[in-house]
């Protein structure tokens, strides 16, 4: 099995940024495209942001056991297809996953040689700023996510690896580390 990175912790946390920044130096890796049931952002393209699925076609998919893990956040569901990620490894390439906690789970009961990296911030105040910053959710959906928040950074002690994204470059610098020695062994 190819090496699987899983990148997780709770949304607004900086998971994309920590992710763009590693494969900036690392180019091998390939990020998966999840697909989801929400609609898409202004500037989102289907294939390339996401694989946006109809409720139905998102259904069809889980029956017939296409997702290496899927999660429901902010009423909206989210998942791996599992082609998606044979796509990436093929020839043995290694792959990262940005996913929700749940998701993050499911892929470590699937894959267990995935590791596991948990992305937390420095505090709960400090993501309430990133979210609202971001401009993207509306007050009561930033409420949503935090209350989600909570339940994540409590499962935070699952996951092999942590770290705190309280300065992005040294948080940068952890990750680019963390791969370097995982990719080694």
């Amino acid at each position: 099995m190819p090496d699987i990175f899983v990148v997780t912790g709770p949304s607004g946390v900086g998971k994309g940024t920590l992710i763009a920044r590693l494969r900036e130096g690392h180019p091998e890796l390939a990020l998966t495209i999840s697909a989801t049931t929400r609609s898409p952002r202004p500037g989102e393209v289907d294939g390339v942001s996401y694989y946006f699925l109809s409720d139905a076609e998102f259904d069809r998919r889980l029956a017939g056991g296409e997702f290496v893990e899927h999660a429901t956040y902010a009423e909206h569901r989210y998942g791996t297809l599992r082609g998606e990620l044979e796509r990436r490894t093929r020839g043995g390439s290694p792959a990262v996953l940005e996913i929700e906690v749940q998701g993050a789970r499911q892929v470590r009961d699937a894959i267990p040689s995935a590791v596991l990296v948990f992305i937390a911030p420095p505090s709960l105040e400090a993501l309430r700023q990133r979210l609202v910053a971001r401009g993207k959710d509306s007050p009561e959906t930033i409420e949503q996510r935090l209350a989600v928040a909570v339940t994540e950074l409590a499962a935070r002690g699952e996951f092999q690896f942590e770290i705190v994204n309280d300065e992005l470059e040294r948080a940068v610098a952890e990750l680019d580390a963390l791969y370097v020695s995982e990719r080694a062994r």
